[in-house]
C-alpha cells in the first residue's frame, strides 16, 4: 500500500449540471429535483415517460445524489474523481466460441448502459428499478481489457507491451480464480444502491457473450462525514493518501496517461489499472502499541504527519535523527520505500477501496485494501515500487497480497463511439 493514495471523495461543491433526457424520457435527477434547484418543468401535458415523476413539493436532492461524472470524455471516468463511498470491481472472460464481434457488441451495450446510469437514467432493457428514487451519485462506470483479451479475440498484434503479466512478488498468496480477466469492469457510486444497481445492469447486459470470472465489493467514508474534506482513513486507521499525485501537477498527465501519441494508438488518452485485494491481517496489527504502528508507517496516525515532524503535508525529513542517531524516519518505514524519490521517480495514482468480506472461523476478520492503481506504464509505475516493498518493507509483515489483475483501460469514448471500438474496429 504506497503512500500515494488519493483524498476521500468530497461533497461535490459544483453547480448541478443540466438534467438529460435519454429515449425512456427524462433522468431521474430532472424528475426529482437537484440541489439548490427553484423550479422544474416536468414535460409535456402527457407526462414523462420512465421514471415516474417526484411528486409535488419533493425534498430536492442532496448535493450527493445530484453528484453527476460525465461518461463521454478524453479519459474514461473513475480514473482522477475522487474516492466514492461504494465500489463494485468484477472480471469477466469471454464465452467458449465468442471473439472479436461479440466483445464488439458487448462493449457497444455496455457503454450505452454505463452514458444513461451515469445520467441517471433508467436501463436501456429491463431496468430492475433499484436506483429509481436516487440521483445519478457520482455514478462511475469504467472498462478495461486483460492480458488474454488479445488472444481471445485475434487481437495479440494489438495488445500492449505494458500489459505483460506482472512479476512474482513476496508477499502473494494468489488466489488465481480471483484474479487477472479477459474484461475488467469499475463501479464507484457515493450510494450503494446505485453501485449495485449499476453492477446488476452490467451482468445482466453481458447475456451468453462473457461470464463473471470474479467479482468483489468496497467502500469509502460517505460525503460529508467528516466536518471537513480530508484524507481518508483505510481500515488500519491510517491516513491513507498524503502523497497521491494531483491533476494540478505538471506532470500528472505524463505520470497517469498514455500520451496521444502513444503505442499502440488505441490506447491513447488511456491508463493502466493494476488491481490488487490486500490482506490486511488487523488482529496482528491492532496488538501494536500506537508506537509501533506509527514506526512502521513512518507517519503520525492521527494526523498523517511525517514522524520528523509537521503536518500531514510537510515534506517527511529522511536523513533527521533523534538524540542516540537512529533515523526517525526507520529505514523500514512503509512511507520512506514508497516515496517517488527513492523509487527513480515512480509514481502510481491511487484509487482504492477498502473490503469486508465477513470474519473466518477462526475469528479472523477478512478485511482490506481492494488496492486500484493507475500510472501510464506499470513496468515504471506500480513495479519498482512493489518490488522496493519487497526488500524490506515493515507492512508486509500485516498485510497479504490475494488476488492480483492488470488491465488495459483505453482513453474516454467519445459521443457516438462505445469505448474500445478504436481497438475493435480499428
Amino acid at each position: 500500500m504506497p503512500d500515494q493514495s488519493i483524498p476521500q471523495a468530497r461533497t461535490p461543491d459544483a453547480p448541478p449540471a443540466e438534467p438529460v433526457s435519454g429515449a425512456s424520457g427524462i433522468s431521474r435527477r430532472a424528475l426529482l429535483g437537484t440541489a439548490g434547484a427553484t423550479g422544474l418543468v416536468l414535460g409535456t401535458a402527457g407526462g414523462a415517460v420512465g421514471y415516474a415523476s417526484a411528486p409535488a413539493g419533493a425534498t430536492p436532492l442532496t448535493s450527493v445524489g445530484a453528484g453527476r461524472a460525465m461518461f463521454h470524455g478524453k479519459h474514461q471516468p473513475g480514473i482522477t474523481e475522487g474516492l466514492q463511498a461504494r465500489g463494485h470491481l468484477v472480471a469477466f472472460d469471454l464465452a467458449a466460441g465468442a471473439g472479436r464481434k461479440e466483445a464488439a457488441a458487448l462493449l457497444r451495450r455496455w457503454s450505452t448502459t454505463a452514458e444513461r446510469l451515469m445520467a441517471g437514467e433508467a436501463a436501456p432493457h429491463g431496468d430492475t428499478d433499484v436506483a429509481r428514487d436516487a440521483g445519478p451519485s457520482s455514478l462511475t462506470v469504467t472498462f478495461g481489457f486483460g492480458y488474454s483479451f488479445f488472444g481471445r479475440t485475434g487481437l495479440e498484434k494489438q495488445r500492449p507491451g505494458a500489459l505483460d503479466p506482472l512479476p512474482d512478488f513476496s508477499s502473494d498468496h494468489l488466489d488465481r480464480s480471483r484474479s487477472d480477466g479477459d474484461l475488467w469492469v469499475q463501479i464507484g457510486a457515493n450510494d450503494a444502491l446505485v453501485a449495485f444497481h449499476a453492477l446488476r445492469a452490467i451482468q445482466k447486459d453481458a447475456g451468453s457473450a462473457a461470464r463473471v470470472r470474479w467479482q468483489m465489493n468496497g467502500f469509502n467514508r460517505s460525503p460529508g462525514a467528516t466536518a471537513h474534506p480530508m484524507t481518508a482513513r483505510n481500515l488500519m486507521g491510517q491516513l491513507d493518501g498524503t502523497r497521491n499525485p494531483q491533476p494540478t501537477d505538471t506532470d500528472f498527465d505524463q505520470r497517469i496517461f498514455v500520451p496521444a501519441s502513444g503505442e499502440p494508438a488505441w490506447m491513447a488518452n488511456g491508463s493502466y489499472a493494476v488491481v490488487r485485494r490486500i490482506r490486511m491481517l488487523l488482529d496482528d496489527w491492532e496488538k501494536l502499541s500506537l508506537t509501533a504502528q506509527e514506526q512502521v508507517i513512518g507517519r503520525r496516525k492521527a494526523n498523517g504527519a511525517p514522524l520528523s515532524g509537521g503536518d500531514e503535508t510537510t515534506p517527511m525529513d529522511l536523513e533527521k535523527t533523534d538524540a542516540h542517531g537512529d533515523y526517525v524516519v526507520p529505514l523500514t518505514a512503509h512511507a520512506r520505500i514508497t516515496r517517488p524519490e527513492k523509487n527513480g521517480g515512480a509514481a502510481m495514482l491511487r484509487r482504492p477501496f477498502s473490503y469486508h468480506d465477513g470474519i473466518d472461523a477462526d475469528g479472523t476478520p477478512d478485511a482490506g485494501l481492494l488496492f486500484i492503481c493507475w500510472q501510464a506504464d506499470p513496468l515504471r509505475g506500480f513495479v519498482p515500487v512493489q518490488r522496493k516493498l519487497d526488500r524490506g518493507d515493515a507492512l508486509s509483515k500485516y498485510i497479504r497480497h490475494e488476488a492480483s489483475g492488470l488491465f488495459a483501460v483505453p482513453g474516454g469514448a467519445a459521443k457516438g463511439e462505445y469505448v474500445g471500438q478504436r481497438l475493435l474496429e480499428g
